[in-house]
């Protein structure tokens, strides 16, 4: 796959609006990283309106970073909505291992099969039910200990799963795909995982859901390839990573990606 760019010119025409049902730590900077990129970000998670909002969004990103009982029933109706309307939702199981509240969301979330899961190693080992290392929100395995699990799921939701790391593996428990790129100082910022997540979201908006989700990890990995060469610590970083979004192009990113298929 050597034309990522195009998925990037697809959801810039598009400009999907995303609902985000997301941890209040990410929002601030989720929206900015979404506008930059060309999308539309929505964050409404409140349970009186999210199955309503999310008949007007083009999809769908949940994450359960900072969790409470009735946002899962807001991210339960939510996609309820968007499967019964065949929009794309991605999952973001921030550390699902780590308590029984996690766990127990997780699988309802899992249950209403996501049409693409997003996670570091340690949550996608955790999802598919294998003890894993991480610790709260950082994987304690490499992204290679992941990659069966990933399978699994796969095969399990008929979605797929992305596996964000050092160097990503997307699979749909078939077709398998590693994305190289990005920069030493992204785990320095907190939120460019969840942020990713709405990223694909607006990438899966009337694309395929596999080569759309390697089309947004390789276009993130050029990004923060781009930023790290102007940065000088993780403030900088931040400020360079939201103008590389900005301003890379669909040829650009299409020469710059590092896709390999499996």
């Amino acid at each position: 796959m050597n034309d990522a760019g195009q998925y990037l010119a697809h959801m810039r025409a598009r400009a999907p609006l995303v609902q985000n049902i997301t941890n209040y730590v990410a929002m601030n900077v989720m929206a900015n990283i979404m506008l930059a990129a060309g999308a539309s970000p929505a964050m409404a998670h409140a349970q009186q309106e999210a199955a309503e909002f999310a008949g007007l969004a083009d999809a769908l990103s949940v994450n359960i970073g900072t969790l409470d009982p009735e946002w899962v029933v807001s991210m339960e109706d939510a996609a309820r909505v968007m499967n019964a309307t065949n929009k794309p939702w991605v999952l973001d199981p921030v550390a699902v291992g780590a308590t029984a509240l996690r766990r127990d969301a997780g699988a309802r979330l899992l249950a209403l099969k996501p049409t693409i899961i997003r996670g570091n190693a340690s949550e996608i080992i955790a999802l598919a039910g294998f003890e894993a290392a991480g610790k709260g929100a950082d994987t304690a395995d490499t992204v290679s200990d992941a990659e069966d699990a990933a399978r699994i799921l796969a095969r399990q939701t008929g979605g797929v799963v992305a596996v964000t790391g050092e160097r990503d593996f997307i699979t749909d428990g078939q077709a398998a795909y590693r994305v190289a790129g990005g920069h030493a100082l992204m785990p320095r910022i907190t939120v460019l995982g969840c942020s990713l997540t709405g990223i694909v979201a607006a990438f899966a908006v009337d694309q395929p859901a596999l080569p759309a989700t390697v089309g947004a990890l390789a276009y993130y990995g050029v990004a923060g390839e781009v930023a790290g060469e102007v940065a000088t610590g993780p403030a900088s970083f931040q400020a360079a990573f939201i103008d590389a979004l900005y301003n890379l192009g669909p040829e650009e990113v299409s020469d710059r990606a590092r896709i390999e298929v499996v």
